[in-house]
């Protein structure tokens, strides 16, 4: 099979589980600003921007207008706390054969972009091209997090239709779809058929798998 001309990364759920780093920095956030527990993340909000996230915690104790007020508080503990991610596999071996072939790769993350640089830093990862949510205008499922990662790895609008997209949410699926590009899931958690009828061309349980497809 001929190659994708490009590979463009989602983060969490795809290169890191990251679960811990962020909910651990939510509930600190979250007691220190309402001195309360906070209540359980909710699946329904995986991948979404980190804005939206927050307003979502604020509306259970009826406090939305602190929304903004989470959020930034958030960021503040996810750099102060720092918890480095757990690298999923298949992601060193995926970027030493891209950066080898000379194909351009890079992330797009509804993440902020100091925790992602201070993850690629920690994790020693082989990425040069990363684009965090303060990066965009709209936030994924819009496609511009894509759009603007693709070309700023140098690629034009006619070549959208030959990139891979790797997303572990339907949010980030949804993005990809948008952009004209080629959405690939990983099932890190939603099921293959959730991933497909979201618009997943094909379907990994991680990096390693798709980049075991690739290389047969």
């Amino acid at each position: 099979m001929e190659l994708p001309k490009g590979f463009l990364f989602d983060f969490d759920g795809v290169v890191v589980d990251s679960f811990e780093s962020h909910y651990s920095a939510w509930s600190s956030a979250f007691k220190e600003l309402f001195h309360t527990e906070i209540v359980p993340f909710p699946k329904s909000h995986a991948g979404k921007s980190p804005m939206l996230i927050a307003a979502y915690f604020c509306s259970v104790i009826g406090k939305e207008k602190y929304t903004e007020d989470l959020f930034l508080l958030k960021d503040k503990h996810l750099d102060i706390h720092f918890k480095v991610p757990k690298l999923l596999p298949g992601v060193r071996e995926f970027t030493a054969f891209l950066s080898e072939e000379k194909i351009p790769y890079g992330i797009a993350s509804n993440a902020t972009k100091q925790f992602l640089k201070n993850s690629v830093h920690h994790l020693k990862l082989n990425f040069t091209t990363v684009f965090g949510v303060q990066d965009y205008k709209k936030p994924k499922p819009h496609p511009e997090a894509y759009i603007t990662l693709a070309k700023a790895l140098g690629f034009n609008k006619n070549d959208f239709a030959t990139i891979w997209v790797f997303e572990d949410s339907l949010t980030g699926t949804t993005a990809a779809k948008l952009a004209g590009m080629i959405p690939i899931g990983i099932a890190t958690q939603y099921s293959e058929a959730e991933l497909k009828e979201a618009g997943s061309v094909l379907v990994f349980s991680t990096l390693l798998e798709a980049y075991e497809y690739l290389m047969k």
